[in-house]
């Protein structure tokens, strides 16, 4: 089963590398006002990737964190209650 995970991940890091080969061209960006940037391609689809994914993985790591820390005191012994001083006068009755 690694030996699939690791072909997969170099099958898609080759499929990335002849992708950004073949499309290294500028792009022009079209920012605000007559502000323009040229870009290469791969370079603007790396960054829009970043953009939707970083947010959605920061969110996703941080319910895991909050869900982890609810379930270690969730799993914590209860500390037992002290047992009350039994009281002498009833047991001489």
């Amino acid at each position: 089963m690694r030996f699939l995970k690791t072909l997969f991940w170099v099958v898609v890091a080759v499929w990335l590398a002849i992708f950004f080969n073949r499309n290294w061209n500028d792009v022009t960006v079209s920012l605000w006002g007559n502000l323009q940037a040229e870009v290469k391609l791969p370079v603007l689809a790396c960054l829009v990737f970043l953009v939707g994914f970083l947010p959605t993985f920061l969110i996703l790591r941080a319910r895991i964190w909050a869900l982890n820390r609810k379930l270690v005191l969730a799993q914590r012994q209860p500390v037992p209650a002290p047992l009350a001083p039994a009281d002498d006068e009833h047991e001489a009755l």
